[in-house]
């Protein structure tokens, strides 16, 4: 490999041959890629090909501290090879994993072919059309998981969905909002509590690629046999708070939760589809919430009043709890109209 001096570090260049990824003569261009603050992503270019590799982080790229258990890394990597059985054309394809190492290698897909989903949205490109794909392939994944028997097993990390979910999103939420604690703590608690299918943890548009297949999941770093409630809420908040930063998109960003929402309850088929759609409803507000106020604030809101608007908005459903989403959509949209 004639360019290994522009690998990061030796590790990563003898990641790629002893995977036989790359012969030790071919030459390999590394580019660091942006967008994810829990691990280190390089696209390499090989000749003829580029592939990517992730290493997980130890101290997440956030202001606060932040710390979380990088064998993560190793259950992205079950997950990728999950999601691949099922639904191929909405993953990318894992090729290599170096548990020891932190270090996976998955296929690199072109931007110009797979545009980010949150890119599009920012951009004021709302496509329905892309939240009922979405819909359909996050139900079709968590109805296969709960099917299979030996996933809670090999799924058993809820240290990990502690440290990079449960903690920094609701508890350091509820230490932000002492009158707001209990009602918070108690979701934490259900949350960790409820085992119902394989949750990705971070179904968030900077993570989904829209493709000619449709959408693609990545960084599935919190990968937990959990409550698939939790992946419903967190990308549907991601819908409701965009609205605050493109509102001339309101209306469409608000139709796109509700075929979301839908799409995905068609396919609860492993517990009443009422039942999720209330522990839900009853996250989102919470999420809404910790976007704001926890570890991991939204970039996009800066604006004190749009701050405002989101505590008062989230802090009402969360001391009045309902149990649709569509009430949780009705009550943003009078935020807004307000």
């Amino acid at each position: 490999m004639t360019d290994a001096s522009t690998a990061p570090d030796a590790s990563l260049t003898a990641f790629l041959i002893g995977q036989r990824l790359a012969g030790p003569h071919e030459p390999a261009q590394w580019h660091p890629l942006a967008g994810g603050v829990s691990s280190d992503i390089w696209q390499v270019e090989l000749p003829g090909r580029s592939i990517c590799i992730k290493r997980a982080l130890p101290q997440l790229k956030v202001s606060a501290e932040w710390l979380a258990p990088v064998d993560r890394n190793a259950y992205e990597w079950a997950w990728m090879q999950f999601a691949a059985q099922h639904c191929p054309g909405n993953v990318p394809t894992p090729l290599a994993h170096d548990e020891a190492a932190g270090l996976f290698a998955m296929s690199f897909l072109a931007p110009n072919a797979h545009p980010v989903w949150k890119q599009q949205l920012m951009a004021g490109q709302v496509v329905p059309a892309t939240a009922r794909a979405l819909g359909e392939v996050l139900g079709r994944l968590h109805a296969a998981s709960a099917q299979e028997c030996g996933l809670p097993s090999a799924f058993e990390t809820i240290d990990n969905f502690l440290a990079l979910r449960l903690d920094p999103y609701l508890l350091a939420t509820a230490a932000r909002h002492p009158s707001l604690s209990l009602q918070l703590s108690k979701l934490a608690v259900r949350t960790a509590g409820t085992q119902r299918a394989l949750v990705h943890g971070d179904v968030s548009p900077k993570n989904v690629l829209v493709g000619p297949e449709g959408p693609v999941l990545l960084d599935a770093e919190c990968a937990w046999y959990g409550d698939p409630a939790f992946d419903l809420a967190f990308c549907l908040n991601h819908l409701l708070l965009k609205c605050l930063a493109r509102p001339e998109a309101k209306d469409v960003l608000l139709d796109s939760f509700d075929i979301l929402a839908q799409e995905y309850l068609a396919h609860v088929n492993w517990e009443p589809s009422h039942s999720l759609e209330a522990r839900s409803a009853e996250l989102l507000p919470a999420l809404m919430l910790a976007r704001v106020d926890g570890k991991s604030p939204v970039e996009y809101l800066t604006d004190p009043a749009a701050k405002s608007l989101v505590r008062s908005a989230a802090s009402a459903l969360i001391e009045r709890p309902v149990t649709q989403l569509d009430s949780v959509a009705q009550a943003w949209r009078r935020a807004l109209a307000s």
